[in-house]
Parts: structure tokens; sequence; C-alpha cells
């Protein structure tokens, strides 16, 4: 599969939750252009088994695909860290950039103490993905991780701030913070929001875990390592190339698997900017 700098870099989800990945690259990388799947009939992937979950990845990258892209991102956590060797052998001359290394780079660094928390999916917590990932770079880490699956519904349910929001992130999240902190126990100082649904609920999280508690999501981490291949393999598109080019140079087009007007509501919240439904196409995978 050879790659052009004028192809769209690719990216999917199991729903919305990776357009915070998508508007990290917008930002960094405004004259390139984008084709972002969400499969949102099928989430969410945390839930499912490992074989499912890299079922459906390979499913929607053969889509991305079949429509020419010149990298893939896996702006999911679930299916990075469940599905990246099978889509890499799978397409062994496309870049695959998965968003748990990205995010455990900028845990490490954003961590004075060592110790480090984890949100993430069921299948990302079960399967260890971001912990190896931070023992890796910084083998002396402390790393805690919680599963927090109703996260997921609530984002997409544009439930992001408020009583709700702050009552499941408590439930979740006191027994790590909260409570060792009233028993004068060291507490984690960076918390890794390791689902890119989650970062919608910052707020709420962060008012739980309380001041001196960085949080840390893999968007612009993610955005900066796609930027580096882009340069390393000459793959940045050329300033005012149109001709026989898939999408104009900084558009983005959409494509979902479920509920075009939902889509487009809910892409709206996540990228902070108005999408038209001709912008969302539905498909089958």
């Amino acid at each position: 599969m050879k790659s052009s700098p004028l192809l769209p870099i690719g990216l999917f989800d199991s729903g919305v939750g990776g357009l915070t990945v998508l508007a990290a690259m917008r930002a960094l990388m405004p004259d390139e252009s984008y084709l972002f799947l969400g499969d949102t009939a099928r989430l969410p992937y945390g839930t499912k088994s490992p074989e499912t979950i890299a079922r459906y990845a390979l499913q929607a990258t053969a889509k991305l695909v079949e429509r020419r892209i010149k990298l893939l991102v896996v702006a999911c956590n679930t299916a990075t860290s469940v599905a990246l060797p099978a889509l890499r052998a799978a397409y062994p001359e496309l870049h695959v950039v998965g968003v748990v290394e990205p995010g455990a780079e900028a845990a490490c660094a954003a961590s004075v103490s060592g110790r480090i928390a984890v949100i993430a999916t069921e299948a990302t917590v079960r399967g260890g993905a971001y912990e190896r990932a931070i023992l890796r770079r910084r083998p002396g880490a402390m790393v805690q991780s919680r599963a927090c699956p109703l996260f997921v519904s609530m984002t997409e349910d544009g439930l992001v701030d408020g009583p709700l929001a702050e009552g499941l992130a408590a439930r979740y999240l006191d027994d790590m913070f909260r409570v060792p902190r009233e028993r004068g126990e060291k507490t984690p100082d960076c918390l890794v929001l390791g689902c890119t649904h989650f970062p919608l609920l910052a707020g709420a999280v962060s008012r739980v875990v309380g001041a001196g508690v960085t949080l840390v999501d893999s968007a612009a981490t993610t955005a900066r390592a796609v930027r580096r291949i882009l340069d390393e393999e000459r793959l940045n598109r050329p300033a005012g190339a149109t001709a026989g080019v898939p999408l104009c140079a900084g558009s983005t087009r959409f494509l979902t698997t479920d509920d075009v007007p939902r889509f487009t509501r809910m892409g709206e919240l996540f990228l902070g900017m108005p999408l038209t439904p001709c912008s969302v196409e539905l498909v089958d995978l």
C-alpha cells in the first residue's frame, strides 16, 4: 500500500470519543485532511471480548483503507490496547498509531512522584496496556488502574458535568484519592484519562480528585506522534495541493455506523464546532 501526502489521515473509535484526538490533530496540523469513522452502532468496545474488539477494529480499518488514507490513528484506547498487533499485521505498509503509548509518555512526564492512576474501560484495564507502557518508560512507577465503564455511556449521552457526572466520578475514584488522603496516605499525583471519551468529564473528575493531581489524556501527545511520522516519512501535505485529492486541505469527513443526526449533535460537543449532516455519512461495516 503506497501512501501519498495528498491522502487524508484516517481515524476510528467505537463512538465519538475519538473526536478529542481529531480535535488535537486539527489544531496541530490544520492543513491536513481527515476521515473519521465512529462505530456508534456497536459501542462500547470496552465491554467486549478481545476477539470481538479485534474483529471490529479490523472492519473499521478496512472501511477507511477502502476510502484511501495515508496513515491510521486508532483513536480508541480499548482498540489500541487489544487490536494494534492485528492491525499492523493486516496492513504492514500502513503507519498505524495508537493512543496508549503517547498517553503513557505524557503521564510519565507529568508525574513528579511516580504515583500514577489510570482510568479506562474494562478491556483496557484488563489488558494492562497502560501499566506496561508506563513501566517501560519509568520502571519505578506505582500504577493503579480503575475501570469506569459508565463514563462512556454518560459522555455519549452528553452528561459530561453536573451532580450526576460528579457523583459517578466520586463513586469510582474516592477510594483512590479522597479516602487515602483523609488517612494521611500518599495518593497519585497524575491521573490518566485512558479512554478518549473521558476528557469531556475532566471538570467533574478534577473536582473529585482534588488539586495537585494532573489530568493527562493522549490527544495532544498522539497528534505530536503523528506529526513526527509525517515529517520523517515526508508525508506532510504540500501547501496548495488539490489535484486528484480525495479531500481538500483542512477538510474533515465523518463516517458513522448508526444515527447520523445523533453523531452530528455529539460531534459538535466533542469538537467544539458545528457539523453539517452532509459531512456525515452512514456506512455499514
